[in-house]
């Protein structure tokens, strides 16, 4: 567990905020900071209606703890995690015992999605340590003891869970399969909620949970009356949490994508389920309560969400630690398979393999795809090499363990090299690309060339580009229409031509420029930027684009 953590920590603080979702939430809790308005989120000039303000609220906190966002914005994504790790292991405990906890635990440390989102600064690893320790404590009611606490610890999680993102209620569910286990028991009191008072317990640790910001949140609209915050409650309420699973709009994916997910994300415990799923139809056909409540459980939760159009990755996130603890009990007997032992030998050396191959490619092959793609990226050598040389060492150092280890301590070696990888994603991989990614060169750029006295307006922008502009930097919105934006933004540059700049996404120029008087900045993140001065402007800058035209809808 040790391990586990320093692997985690490793590289804190040496990265900025990087797209898709880490800036948004950074610029949002910084705002929190700067303002003192913390219930409800902007991202610049506009309320951010998105996500509930929670994840941001502990990312703004985080900052007044440690007084650098570079590190706050990461730690309660750490913190989710290893809390998570924790859980897990003490679920497992009770339920199995002290050696399949370990397993439990490991299990869930090296399959690749948790180390992935534990070292993002995004919302789900916060909310996969909600809705684990909310299961914990509805599982200890349900099999250890019912203790009304526990019960309305597992609500209050749930609620938390749900302001956090919208699907925190989830492990309410596993009253589902309790439920069928009460009309299906033989031989003894079955799981389930034992009184009407403990029903009472729940439902107010729910609402406890979901009121940390609901309450609050619905008094100041109700109070204030102003139709922005009516539509921030409205968008909230019932466009980012039914519409959004009901009809999505967007992330549609088909009915199977799941799986693919699974079979992907979460090597390499994916590969042990020919061996799990019949040992588990054996457990759950002798009526083993503690099988039936995490399966019956996660299958619901997998039906949930592919039920939905819109999927994402993360979505099933939650899953993972409660099938981590299942598998707990049949790990240490899998491990001595000879089967699983090839399998999980093979994961190991196509992962060392992989980056191998990239980093000599990186390194050797200077007009290659992979070399071009970086290039795009904007990219430097000095990064890619970077870039190369980390990759390549954790590559030897896969392929070393895998060598030591060989089949019969493959299982130890598979948990060093996750270690390792992580290690190396936070202290090189993940900086060698952190310029660009970041946005951070590009208004580096930006900041030199207009000087330090000049006034910056953005158009068509990202949330990395305001994060990361040298001054306060004026927006036109964010997911208002290019033409919309260019109404305010036109004048604005008018009014003072020779202080006043503005950084324009290519795709949003509007006829109104004189193009030879704007100055190509270069890319990042796969687009192109313009820096657009005052003197380049004249005429009606609304004029020639489509009223609705944005790619930030």
């Amino acid at each position: 567990m040790l391990l586990a953590a320093l692997a985690l920590l490793a590289g804190l603080g040496m990265r900025e905020p990087v797209p898709p979702d880490e800036p948004r939430f950074v610029l949002a809790a910084r705002q929190m900071v700067e303002s003192g308005q913390w219930l409800f989120p902007h991202r610049g000039s506009e309320l951010y209606a998105e996500k509930p303000p929670m994840f941001m609220w502990l990312q703004a906190l985080a900052y007044q703890a440690v007084g650098d966002w570079k590190a706050a914005f990461l730690l309660p994504s750490l913190l989710a995690a290893l809390l998570t790790l924790w859980l897990t292991h003490d679920l497992a405990r009770r339920l199995w015992g002290r050696r399949a906890a370990r397993h439990a635990a490991l299990a869930l440390f090296v399959c690749l999605q948790f180390g992935l989102q534990a070292k993002r600064g995004q919302i789900d690893v916060v909310l996969v340590a909600m809705t684990t320790a909310s299961l914990w404590a509805l599982l200890r009611y349900l099999l250890e003891k019912p203790d009304w606490r526990l019960l309305a610890t597992g609500a209050f999680m749930a609620g938390l869970g749900t302001v956090t993102k919208g699907v925190g209620f989830l492990p309410l569910l596993v009253l589902v399969p309790a439920l069928a286990l009460r009309f299906a028991y033989r031989a003894g009191p079955p799981p389930t909620v034992r009184s009407g008072w403990h029903a009472l317990a729940a439902l107010a640790g729910f609402a406890a949970g979901a009121g940390v910001w609901l309450a609050p949140m619905l008094w100041a609209v109700q109070a204030s009356q102003d139709p922005a915050l009516q539509a921030y409650a409205g968008e909230m309420l019932w466009k980012q949490t039914g519409t959004r699973y009901a009809n999505a709009w967007h992330h549609v994916k088909p009915a199977w994508y799941y799986l693919q997910v699974i079979a992907t994300l979460w090597l390499p415990g994916a590969l042990l389920l020919p061996w799990l799923l019949p040992a588990w139809w054996r457990r759950l056909r002798r009526g083993d309560s503690r099988i039936i409540l995490l399966l019956g459980w996660s299958a619901l939760v997998l039906l949930f969400f592919s039920a939905s159009p819109g999927k994402r990755e993360v979505y099933i996130f939650p899953m993972l630690p409660a099938l981590c603890v299942a598998a707990a009990p049949l790990l240490p007997g899998l491990l001595r398979r000879s089967a699983v032992r090839w399998a999980l030998a093979t994961y190991l050396a196509v992962l060392a393999a992989v980056a191998v191959l990239v980093a000599a490619l990186l390194l050797l092959d200077g007009s290659g795809a992979l070399q071009r793609q970086a290039l795009q990226r904007g990219m430097d050598a000095a990064s890619m090499r970077h870039f190369s040389v980390w990759l390549l060492g954790f590559g030897a150092l896969a392929l070393a363990l895998l060598g030591w280890a060989r089949l019969r301590r493959v299982g130890i070696a598979v948990v060093l090299a996750t270690a390792a990888l992580w290690a190396s994603y936070g202290l090189g991989l993940a900086p060698a690309i952190n310029a660009d990614s970041s946005g951070q060169a590009l208004m580096r750029r930006v900041g030199q060339r207009i000087g330090p006295d000049a006034q910056l307006g953005l158009l068509g922008w990202r949330e990395q580009l305001l994060l990361q502009a040298d001054r306060p930097a004026l927006d036109f919105g964010f997911k208002r229409g290019w033409q919309q934006q260019w109404q305010q933004a036109g004048p604005w540059l008018q009014a003072e031509p020779q202080r006043r700049w503005l950084l324009v996404l290519e795709q949003a120029m509007a006829p109104c420029v004189e193009q030879r008087l704007a100055i190509a900045m270069g890319t990042s993140s796969r687009r192109q930027w313009w820096l657009v001065p005052g003197t380049a402007v004249s005429g009606d800058c609304a004029v020639g684009l489509s009223p609705g035209e944005s790619e930030n809808d």
